[in-house]
């Protein structure tokens, strides 16, 4: 069973890359404020509390000296008040520091044996408070000293750990900032990533769709789009390519239809119009003027119905890919003679001039001349068709700038094609809106001449303005 991978799973899926990426970062980002509040905790808690209270106990063992030496001085009691006041405060910062090991933080244990040492003269202080007769309430002043260098090392390293505290602090601020900035570029690059590819797998294949309703809506060729997707674009495009190969076995059945009916009309049509001539030459027997007219009107009725089983047999031909083209060097001025020449009876007739400009030293060209006179014929008999009497038409021939292709177009006066036609105007059978009604033909003879041109490699085109004339053409290689 084949995964089918859908437009609503690939959104699902560019959405939630995306978002687990951004999420990702933001629990990589709470972690790293957690952390950072575990630092600042323990240097607010501890640290900084460690720091405060050494500093309390240097100043109270300084302030217990020196009123014990006051007090042996002068026996005064109120220097003796000021040494106990100062020894409690004293204890209660020892008591302090070892409550904070007691709520399970860390201290060295150089506390824990400065307090022991403390605890073992806490007896002769008891004595010596007792009994002030014996001139001395405080121990030997080089254990006061020690002890206050034992603080300011503890107090020192207490320091050194708060500077340590503040740069794994500043390290987790800088690697929180840039796993957020990392977090947010990766999933905005990946975003966009994303919406690029989704774009780009939804536009490639309507591109493909849109190219293959062009070729069925403007060109008439109905050719299949080729998109591997297993999304619903992968379905409308086989439905679509189902449908193209339908639309392209019908054709071909028309086409087959309409090439067998030419052919087996045309022989009885052809035995019919020579019979009716046989008759208007008297062939077999005299007739009437009356008889004579209607069989010259019959005879020209049925040159029109072969005429055009011709173009159907010609457009059978060219689509089937029969035609053979006869490239041979052509004399660019009589060839554009030659088919002015042709249809200057039907321009004598609306009093139109046809004139043909052709460019000095121009290139020279290869092609079948047969094929490209219907070409020019076709294109200057539709411009003296739509023609008012007394206008002009005017075939032009111009190499382009670099002298490797040449140009022909018939420009004229008549009415003009409204822009949305123009791209119709081509197709098979098809005639413009405005000439239905009052304009014979059955709308093969643009189609035929694009057929002809691009069988010579070349591109016919059209510009008309509505009430301003029409200019048809088409580019060929030059030789």
């Amino acid at each position: 069973m084949k995964l089918r991978f859908g437009i609503i799973s690939k959104l699902l899926v560019g959405f939630f890359i995306p978002v687990i990426i951004f999420y990702v970062t933001i629990i990589l980002l709470y972690m790293d404020v957690q952390k950072i509040v575990d630092i600042s905790e323990g240097i607010i808690t501890k640290n900084t509390r460690i720091s405060l209270i050494s500093k309390k106990m240097i100043e109270n063992l300084i302030r217990m000296e020196e009123n014990d030496k006051k007090y042996h001085l002068l026996k005064k009691d109120d220097y003796f008040n000021y040494f106990v006041l100062a020894q409690k405060e004293f204890e209660g910062n020892f008591v302090e520091i070892l409550e904070l090991e007691r709520s399970g933080m860390e201290i060295p244990r150089e506390w824990r044996q400065l307090y022991k040492s403390y605890q073992d003269f806490s007896t002769t202080f008891e004595n010596l408070r007792e009994n002030k007769s014996s001139g001395s309430l405080w121990i030997h002043e080089a254990v006061t000293n020690e002890w206050i260098q034992i603080i300011s090392e503890l107090r020192a390293k207490n320091e050194h750990d708060i500077a340590l505290a503040t740069m794994a602090l500043n390290s987790r601020s800088q690697k929180s900032a840039r796993n957020v900035l990392v977090g947010l570029m990766l999933s905005s690059v990946v975003g966009l990533f994303v919406i690029l590819f989704l774009a780009y797998s939804m536009i490639r294949p309507l591109r493909e769709l849109l190219r293959g309703i062009r070729s069925v809506s403007q060109d008439r060729i109905s050719k299949t789009v080729n998109i591997r997707s297993k999304d619903e674009f992968g379905e409308l495009a086989g439905a679509f390519n189902d449908m193209t190969l339908r639309l392209r076995e019908e054709e071909c059945m028309r086409s087959d239809f309409i090439s067998m009916l030419s052919h087996e009309i045309r022989t009885p049509l052809t035995s019919i119009r020579e019979s009716v001539n046989m008759i208007v030459e008297e062939v077999m027997g005299t007739i009437n003027n009356r008889q004579r007219k209607f069989l010259e009107i019959a005879s020209i009725e049925i040159g029109r119905i072969c005429n055009l089983l011709n173009h159907l047999m010609q457009v059978s031909r060219l689509e089937s890919q029969t035609i053979e083209i006869m490239a041979l060097p052509l004399d660019i001025s009589s060839f554009i003679t030659g088919c002015i020449y042709q249809l200057q009876p039907l321009a004598d007739t609306k009093k139109i001039s046809v004139e043909a400009q052709i460019a000095p030293d121009i290139p020279g060209m290869t092609g079948d001349l047969e094929h490209l006179q219907r070409v020019i014929i076709n294109l200057l008999n539709n411009a003296i068709k739509f023609s008012d009497p007394g206008s002009r038409v005017v075939l032009r021939v111009v190499p382009n700038k670099n002298r490797t292709m040449l140009d022909f177009s018939v420009s004229d006066n008549g009415p003009g094609i409204p822009k949305e036609e123009q791209s119709l105007i081509f197709n098979k059978y098809y005639r413009a809106r405005g000439v239905r009604d009052h304009m014979d033909g059955v709308g093969l003879g643009l189609h035929i001449s694009k057929n002809i041109v691009e069988f010579h490699k070349g591109t016919i085109w059209v510009k008309s303005t509505v009430g301003h004339g029409s200019t048809f053409g088409f580019t060929l290689p030059a030789s």
